[in-house]
């Protein structure tokens, strides 16, 4: 079981074993709009691990985003903090309903009601970086720093935030909310599609296919076909 949060990784592929949960056809589907990813903490050397959702039943239960490459491992870690300093620890998690295998219902120590674990929604969770060491390789980083950069294309233009870096067993994931607004959709991770990383600029430069945002289906306005 790994222990690192959601990596190391590399564009060639990342090291997390996850189950299929996504045909491969499907890597540039756009898909429902994604919720804005949370701020970044103030304190550089917080990692984030995680983001509670919606509360989960009447009994303090809440659901919990995971980007650990094992996503249960969260519960592995210890003490987590909050951007504004509150420590947590999560008591308990299990896997959520649903396909999505990082998403978790999880129990925090101290959380015993439904009100209390509303007041969670939204959250976000870190650990300091010094607690996990630092990747091996050169060309090895943390793929929660990915989360929350800026995608412009080879000209500077923006033109997508990363949200997400989600792996679905075939290789590692970039999950793009256009500029522009609409969908998200999903990009390989590869040096191919991500030939530039600037990770301390919060900047990446993408090379998206013409038609990488179009919901599957839908012909340019100037088609006849």
């Amino acid at each position: 079981m790994t222990r690192r949060p959601a990596g190391p990784t590399s564009r060639d592929g990342g090291r997390r074993p996850r189950p299929a949960a996504l045909p491969p056809q499907a890597a540039t589907s756009p898909k429902p709009p994604a919720p804005k990813p949370p701020a970044k903490p103030a304190d550089p050397d917080l990692v984030l691990m995680g983001e509670f959702g919606r509360a989960q039943g009447l009994h303090g239960e809440v659901r919990l985003k995971s980007f650990t490459s094992d996503p249960q491992a969260i519960a592995s870690y210890g003490t987590l903090t909050t951007a504004d300093g509150r420590a947590l620890t999560l008591a308990e998690v299990r896997p959520a309903p649903g396909a999505a295998s990082d998403m978790l219902i999880a129990r925090v120590q101290g959380v015993t009601g439904r009100t209390a674990a509303e007041a969670l929604n939204r959250l976000a969770i870190y650990i300091p970086r010094t607690r996990l060491g630092t990747p091996e390789e050169e060309d090895e980083f943390f793929t929660t720093d990915l989360i929350g950069t800026t995608a412009v294309d080879a000209a500077g233009t923006i033109v997508a935030t990363v949200v997400a870096v989600p792996n679905y067993g075939g290789g590692d994931l970039l999950e793009l909310r256009p500029a522009a607004g609409g969908a998200t959709a999903l990009l390989p991770f590869t040096k191919a599609f991500v030939p530039t990383l600037d990770l301390p600029a919060r900047r990446i430069t993408v090379a998206l296919p013409e038609d990488f945002f179009e919901p599957p289906g839908q012909k340019p306005a100037d088609d006849p076909g």
